[in-house]
């Protein structure tokens, strides 16, 4: 089993690095972890859509060339499908049964992420329809997918 964690942007903040450290040491003891970072694309504020496309199609072409071509992908998505933690252990473990052992999810840049990210993805997931900063969105995405094998191994863990 592996589960890959591919970010636009890097983490700068220590608190933010050091909950990922705890997270990544507990995920361990279930599964290979690896967390990969591409370089955000440097954009002004108030770009027009052409831009912002732009800037979407390059942070794009960085995230899909760490992608496995064997990869089940999994991204982020305000509109994808909102679960509970039982079932996101659940998508996985049944993922998992027929056979996909390596998990990539992509957490985009502030712009979003670009169509072709989009169509390489086998499972939109959205935590909610709010807005997160992408630093504290991946601390809560490595705690759910721990908290999933805790679940899916009907090992306890607070609720």
């Amino acid at each position: 089993m592996k589960i890959t964690i591919l970010a636009v942007g890097k983490l700068k903040e220590k608190y933010w690095k050091q909950a990922i450290a705890e997270y990544e040491k507990r995920l361990s003891a279930y599964s290979k972890i690896e967390i990969i970072e591409v370089p955000d694309e440097k954009a002004p504020e108030n770009m027009s859509d052409k831009e912002v496309e732009q800037v979407k199609e390059k942070e794009g072409q960085r995230l899909l060339a760490k992608v496995k071509p064997q990869s089940t992908v999994v991204t982020l998505e305000i509109k994808g499908n909102m679960l509970a933690s039982e079932g996101l252990a659940k998508e996985i473990e049944g993922r998992m049964t027929r056979g996909q052992s390596d998990f990539t999810f992509i957490i985009g840049g502030s712009n979003g992420l670009h169509q072709d990210v989009l169509n390489r993805s086998n499972y939109a997931l959205s935590f909610s329809k709010m807005t997160f900063p992408h630093q504290m969105m991946r601390v809560i995405l490595i705690e759910q997918v721990y908290r999933a094998f805790k679940i899916m191994r009907g090992e306890a863990y607070h609720k």
